[in-house]
């Protein structure tokens, strides 16, 4: 690479990280806000449950947050965190507001081929990522569509949508929509293909992917949200990674966690205890709205993960099977709640999107992958 070149790729990257800074910083300014439920300008215990994190922002140990504390304690942890680096051949476009407001929680990031061709049309994988409904953000996916888009073959794409403490259900759901229906309709600025979306999401953001391609067409999940309700939001194809499924009978398998306290993420999502809102419990979880043209899912979790029980994604895969829906289950043995990065693992979710996306004749084994534990 020319000493040119060098410059503009840093330059390149510092804008990155000047952009992600600002996001980030603006994104935590929300959160605190949110937290912030009596407007005093400072959090309480009551107000962040987490004693670790909350003893670690107090820095002062007086037994509050102030704003101060909180914006060096998160500016001090992303100091400490290695820039975002795409390769050469990888552009990121972030911030794309969906929803046609300046919320930061509803918008998106692409990641896209350093050129874009007006007649070259890519498939699109999006990510959704996890955090509970209550935490997390769009950026932890970029490197991961980076990896996808630097192969010549896909355009990418993390969709941030409100967390529970800003809005209950079905908002989630309805950004999620709202968010394809953007990239569909925008689809020939950036090269995507609208007939070949393929989502995958975490934890959280596997029970949204799982939402998707479940429940196309059902009215009270598809929203008003957004300029283009004449889209549609369906996906060709759904890697749902140990979300969960069947939110009334996750405290029937033990865990680390009791879903069914009024504070558990689940309650908090659906707006109160989950089995005093049955119904809304019920139409939040992708077990529900099982059909026969549902999109094809490939689903992977931990046999011992202690917080979505392993019997969540085994449901999920045996109404879908029942269902006639193609439907593959790739069982983590003695995985917990994620953390895999395995190889074996990579190569099968690639054949998946390869099969669905591409349309190329991928074979992959649905075998078990036994987790090794990682060494301290």
């Amino acid at each position: 690479m020319c000493y040119q070149n060098t410059i503009l790729v840093g330059l390149a990257v510092s804008l990155v990280a000047i952009s992600t800074a600002a996001g980030q910083e603006q994104a935590r300014q929300t959160t605190f806000d949110r937290l912030d439920r009596n407007r005093d300008g400072k959090l309480t215990p009551q107000e962040v449950p987490n004693k670790q994190i909350f003893a670690r922002i107090d820095a002062n140990k007086d037994g509050v947050i102030t704003r101060e504390e909180d914006r060096a304690y998160f500016a001090a942890r992303n100091a400490n965190r290695p820039p975002l680096r795409l390769p050469d051949s990888v552009r990121l476009v972030a911030d794309l507001a969906y929803a046609d407001n300046d919320n930061p929680r509803q918008s998106l990031d692409l990641v896209l081929p350093r050129s874009v061709s007006a007649t070259t049309r890519r498939p699109l994988v999006v990510f959704i990522h996890g955090g509970g409904w209550r935490n997390g953000n769009k950026q932890s996916g970029r490197s991961l569509m980076a990896r996808y888009v630097a192969t010549g073959k896909y355009v990418g794409a993390t969709i941030g949508y409100r967390l529970s403490d800003e809005a209950t259900w079905p908002a989630q759901i309805h950004d999620c929509k709202a968010a394809i229906r953007w990239l569909r309709a925008n689809a020939g600025q950036y090269g995507i293909d609208p007939d070949r979306i393929g989502v995958m999401g975490t934890s959280a953001g596997g029970h949204l992917v799982a939402m998707l391609g479940v429940s196309e067409g059902i009215k009270e999940l598809e929203g008003k949200i957004g300029g283009h309700l004449d889209q549609s939001c369906g996906v060709r194809c759904v890697v749902d990674m140990f979300g969960p499924t069947e939110l009334l009978t996750m405290d029937d398998y033990p865990g680390k966690l009791v879903h069914n306290s009024p504070n558990s993420p689940e309650s908090r999502l659906v707006g109160g205890a989950l089995q005093e809102n049955k119904a809304i419990s019920r139409n939040a979880s992708p077990v529900t709205h099982v059909s026969r043209n549902d999109a094809p899912t490939l689903i992977v979790h931990g046999s011992k993960d202690p917080v979505v029980p392993f019997n969540q994604s085994e449901r999920f895969f045996e109404l879908l099977q029942k269902a006639r829906v193609q439907v593959d289950l790739i069982q983590m043995t003695d995985g917990g709640h994620g953390g895999f990065q395995n190889r074996e693992l990579e190569e099968r979710i690639d054949a998946f999107f390869a099969r669905h996306l591409l349309g190329e004749k991928q074979i992959f084994s649905t075998e078990p992958i036994r987790v090794v534990p990682r060494r301290r």
